[in-house]
């Protein structure tokens, strides 16, 4: 046995030797070996990528609620603001932060209220805690907004010039339609604006939306009220129609400087016998301007009272709807209101174009085109006794059964034709939207030439409507609710 140690011991020191020798040749190597390694900036870097990465992270999620307080802030304040709901402002947007599961979000409301507006503006506040960013010494995050609207019901003025002229006796198109046989024009256009009316006088526009009614046929009878107010050169009192020079359509304006004409009075048309109530001049006092009403009851007897008449001057109806729009016709209003004529919350219309609350529009209606107007000769209408002749006579039917037909030519001339009513149309148009007044107009059965100069006339081509039959009162009732959301405005 011994033997056996005294001849192994030699040889498992040498092996305990050539291990040490490779451990230590290992850790040399492994001291000056990079493969494999992190050097110390690798580390830091990790670790700024992580930290980076996490704020990304805070700011992400502080973005995600930050969108969702702004846009329930955005619908509380638009619900908040509608006139047409009668809850408190600041109840109805807690409403909206409770239902989104921020009952504490909403910070503040300030709501300011008057006779036809609301302006509501909130603010809202989260605060998140952070897990990243209070490293850099943030500890919370905020998702805050605000938001504003306004509601205001616009003041409106309105000009609803309406065509009286012959053509609207004849029976209205009834084919496809639920109008029944036999019914004229203008009672489809009296069913029509009894339905505008409707709409745009309602209770809650009280004081706020007024009427200029306007009937016109080859002309516009303003009455003695208007009239009385202006320069004329007076020559009987059997209607109120004013010449204009032509000059005049090319402005809204109704020019108060000048001294107008008075229109003469007679009837051009003959029906065979000395007929005398289609005057070139509409006599009747329902046939008058009513400015600046909204008693609806009164216009709609007005309106129901109409009755066809003569030629079609679409030009002289808009040149009057687009001068009871103008401020130059301001202090005759006020006038008209202190005399009781014109309704006393009107009295300082019409409002300055530049005016932010309130909205002038036109509401146009032809079913014809500008016609041919004539009038007589100066050596047969220039004293009181000629005056008075024509008042009682008609035109034709005197010269057919009194004056030798080759004398007939000498008796009058033309005042107007088709074109240049067209003309004069294009331009109080033109100077009606450049003032920034909203026309609407309505070809009602009218050829394809008057539905051109219709929709000529129009802001826009969707603020024009070529209707038959029915759809007439569909339209009235369409531009009224538009008339409505036009004054609603955020």
């Amino acid at each position: 046995m011994c033997e056996f140690e005294t001849a192994t011991r030699p040889s498992a020191l040498r092996r305990l030797r050539g291990t040490a020798s490779d451990v230590g040749q290992f850790l040399g190597r492994f001291k000056t070996d990079e493969s494999g390694n992190m050097s110390f900036l690798a580390v830091i870097g990790s670790l700024s990528l992580i930290a980076f990465g996490g704020i990304g992270i805070d700011l992400m999620y502080t973005e995600m609620k930050r969108t969702k307080v702004q846009a329930t802030l955005d619908r509380a304040v638009l619900a908040a603001t509608d006139l047409e709901q009668g809850l408190v402002p600041q109840d109805v947007m807690q409403d909206y932060f409770d239902k989104m599961q921020m009952p504490d979000a909403l910070t503040s409301v300030t709501v300011n209220t008057g006779l036809n507006y609301r302006n509501v503006t909130g603010t809202a506040y989260v605060g998140i805690p952070t897990n990243f960013t209070n490293l850099v010494g943030l500890e919370n995050l905020a998702a805050k907004g605000t938001s504003s609207a306004e509601e205001r019901i616009a003041n409106v003025e309105i000009s609803l010039v309406l065509d009286i002229s012959g053509s609207m006796e004849a029976e209205t198109t009834t084919e496809g339609t639920d109008v029944a046989a036999g019914t004229t024009k203008i009672q489809m256009l009296q069913t029509a604006t009894n339905t505008f009316l409707d709409t745009v006088l309602t209770s809650d526009n009280k004081d706020l939306v007024s009427v200029s009614l306007v009937p016109y046929s080859e002309h516009v009878n303003i009455g003695p009220d208007i009239a009385s107010n202006l320069n004329v050169n007076w020559r009987h009192g059997y209607s109120h129609c004013l010449e204009f020079p032509q000059t005049d359509f090319d402005s809204v304006s109704l020019d108060t400087s000048q001294t107008f004409e008075q229109a003469q009075h007679y009837q051009w048309n003959f029906y065979g016998y000395n007929h005398v109530d289609d005057t070139v001049c509409p006599q009747y006092s329902y046939e008058r301007v009513t400015p600046f009403s909204q008693d609806i009851n009164a216009l709609k007897k007005q309106v129901g009272d109409l009755q066809p008449r003569a030629g079609t001057s679409i030009f002289l109806g808009m040149k009057w709807g687009a001068a009871l729009l103008d401020p130059s016709m301001r202090s005759i209003n006020s006038t008209l209101a202190a005399n009781g004529v014109t309704d006393t919350a009107f009295s300082t219309r019409p409002a300055e174009y530049d005016d932010e609350n309130t909205l002038k529009t036109i509401v146009l209606m032809t079913d014809g085109q500008n016609s041919n107007s004539y009038r007589i000769s100066d050596f047969a209408y220039n004293a009181e006794s000629e005056y008075a002749h024509w008042a009682s006579n008609n035109f034709w039917y005197y010269l057919q059964t009194q004056v030798e037909q080759k004398y007939w030519g000498y008796y009058y001339y033309q005042k107007y034709n088709a074109e240049l009513g067209d003309i004069l149309m294009a331009n109080i148009c033109n100077a009606a939207k450049e003032a920034g007044i909203v026309v609407w107009s309505i070809g009602f059965e009218v050829t394809d030439h008057g539905a051109a100069q219709m929709e000529n006339c129009a802001s826009s081509p969707a603020h024009f409507f070529r209707v038959e039959g029915a759809e007439l009162e569909k339209t009235f009732y369409s531009i009224g609710r538009a008339i409505n959301q036009l004054r609603l405005t955020q």
